[in-house]
């Protein structure tokens, strides 16, 4: 990934309303036909199929083996007039999208969260040889009933094929729990763990999450058995009474 300015010499931006606006262009061309010196050979890295992105202030190329594509354009530029005519060749056009819209606002653009957001499927781990199933529940954010009735529905589906109760380890790292649907979420761990689970143990390095799940899974008459490390509750998990 090479990351640069379009031009040149004297360039100056703003970003005004959500749009990018050049206020005065550089005066050197960047892209242009002839290099005096390679250090990077763009014809070789397309011929090994290499992904490689060239990312400026107002667009996004792809190295493609027909050549430079245009592949994003930020919002306010003109492809021509602010693109095309600072380059010495011409890139391949086709149907280039908006540049992410979030980037030119003032807010913050909630990457943390895509960041650490895994797909749902995922945190679901059974491990067959030991007989535990390994819930990653790390920076998730159970917000809607939804939510809670496909953590109920994975669980389920991966459980009663096997014809017998397994034992839980769960990681609360991060975990977010919002407040109007918490007895719906304690009811569903309730109801989970006398159904599918031999016993349960949980951790998280959090001092906060530790009280508040112990308190709110001790007032559900459910076992809270939680600890600091996975290593410390995948330990003690055949400990534990059968009971969440």
């Amino acid at each position: 990934m090479f990351c640069g300015t379009l031009t040149a010499g004297d360039l100056d931006v703003a970003v005004v309303e959500g749009k990018l606006l050049i206020e005065r262009d550089g005066k050197e061309k960047k892209f242009v036909d002839q290099v005096e010196h390679r250090t990077f050979s763009g014809s070789y890295a397309a011929q090994n199929d290499k992904d490689v992105l060239y990312v400026t202030e107002r667009c996004v190329f792809r190295l493609t083996k027909e050549g430079l594509e245009l592949i994003e354009v930020a919002p306010g530029i003109d492809i021509k007039h602010d693109i095309l005519d600072r380059m010495d060749f011409e890139p391949i056009v086709r149907q280039p999208r908006v540049m992410d819209p979030r980037i030119f606002r003032s807010e913050p653009m909630g990457l943390r969260e895509e960041i650490l957001r895994l797909p749902f499927e995922v945190r679901f781990n059974y491990d067959d040889e030991h007989n535990i199933l390994f819930l990653n529940l790390s920076e998730l954010q159970v917000k809607t009933q939804a939510i809670i009735e496909r953590y109920k529905e994975m669980i389920r589906s991966i459980v009663e094929p096997l014809g017998h109760k397994v034992y839980a380890v769960v990681n609360y790292d991060g975990f977010e729990l919002d407040r109007d649907i918490e007895d719906s979420y304690l009811d569903a761990v309730k109801d989970i763990g006398e159904r599918y689970f031999h016993g349960v143990t949980r951790f998280t390095t959090s001092a906060f999450m530790h009280a508040k799940l112990g308190e709110s899974l001790t007032k559900r008459g459910v076992a809270p058995h939680i600890f600091e490390s996975e290593e410390e509750a995948k330990a003690a998990v055949r400990d534990t009474v059968p009971r969440e």
